[in-house]
């Protein structure tokens, strides 16, 4: 796991030289989604192919659809060519989930100063993705200096969290003790929120918690709060595997994003490592959108050096601030997270096998 950077807040000035010659700007290739209107854009490079030597779809609706059950030869129209793209490119991301193993825990940091772009329905949304298709060991922790909003979003009322659980962090032994401390899921993700009085975290406090969270959970997200020089924020920094940075389609979250890039990339080391290899997710909130700013957001995040950029489409259900349950999402919602969740375990892979 990542040594700890004390000097990340101290070294946090304008990249050298050299870090701009030595990330090249990503190619801008961009993945097909299929032909449905709903489908999930996937920027970068960050979906895989489908297979070449996948055997012939047969039609399953419409009149060709009749005349494959009458056991009559017919090819496929364009739209279930597309349905069983669409199909097997989900089926691959969730094989990717699943299938992902480590010999150690593995921790993802959701981060962005810039508030209201979604941070705390990603940590919800995405560990819950993760939780659902691995069938648990997944826990999501507030890791805000001040109390956050994870309890808020999160199913359930619990009656301890993760202030108890900084003050009780030496005594939990056992994974029977770390639960009562959570909220858990219909996802089967275990929540550990913060109630509003909590005291405020320090960067010990993020560390000794992770700790035993990962004693007992092989994966840790972590909602953080939107500033970057405290010491809860730089503690989750040193426990990190893989950044994930949600934006809006606006210039301001974008820039607030580059930024959290140039000071990682400033420190040097494991954060760098993070900036380099971090995960975008496009929250559209279902404002207007400009196509000319969604294409400077592109070219931004292009220029600085993303690989893999993901939109995650308008859901009512996370506009309405109340309780997320993923099993409330529309589909293509559902859809675009396990697409998400795949580009970070795929990150994962490559980054903890590099420790």
């Amino acid at each position: 796991m990542p040594g700890r950077v004390d000097a990340f807040a101290e070294n946090a000035g304008a990249p050298e030289a050299s870090d701009a010659r030595e990330i090249a700007p990503a190619p801008a290739a961009v993945v097909e989604a299929p032909a449905r209107s709903d489908s999930t854009s996937i920027l970068f490079g960050g979906a895989p192919a489908i297979p070449a030597e996948s055997p012939a779809a047969k039609p399953t609706s419409g009149w060709q659809g009749f005349l494959a059950a009458l056991g009559l030869s017919t090819k496929p129209n364009a739209q279930e060519v597309a349905r069983r793209e669409h199909a097997e490119r989900q089926a691959r991301f969730e094989e990717e989930v699943r299938r992902a193993v480590w010999t150690r825990a593995v921790s993802v940091l959701v981060a962005n100063r810039k508030g209201g772009v979604g941070k705390t329905p990603a940590s919800v949304l995405l560990s819950g993705t993760m939780a659902a298709i691995k069938g648990g060991s997944v826990a999501v922790i507030d890791t805000a200096d001040d109390s956050g909003a994870l309890r808020l979003r999160a199913e359930g009322t619990p009656r301890l969290g993760m202030g108890e659980l900084v003050r009780d962090v030496a005594q939990i032994k056992t994974a029977g003790q770390l639960k009562g401390y959570t909220a858990p899921q219909t996802s089967f993700a275990d929540v550990i929120g913060s109630a509003p009085e909590r005291p405020r975290l320090s960067g010990e406090d993020v560390v000794n918690v992770s700790k035993v969270v990962d004693e007992f959970y092989s994966i840790r997200v972590m909602d953080s709060g939107n500033v970057y020089r405290a010491e809860a924020f730089q503690g989750a920094v040193s426990v990190t595997d893989v950044l994930v940075i949600p934006i809006t389609n606006a210039g301001d979250a974008v820039i607030d994003a580059l930024e959290l890039l140039r000071q990682l990339r400033a420190a040097g080391g494991a954060p760098k490592r993070l900036a380099d290899t971090a995960v975008i997710l496009r929250m559209h909130d279902g404002r207007p959108e400009s196509p000319v700013v969604g294409e400077e957001v592109e070219r931004l995040l292009r220029d600085a050096g993303m690989n893999t950029l993901l939109d995650i489409p308008y859901d009512a259900h996370i506009a309405e601030r109340g309780e997320i349950t993923l099993g409330k999402l529309q589909p293509v919602t559902r859809e675009a997270f396990v697409a998400a969740a795949a580009a970070v375990v795929r990150t994962l892979q490559d980054n903890v096998s590099n420790d």
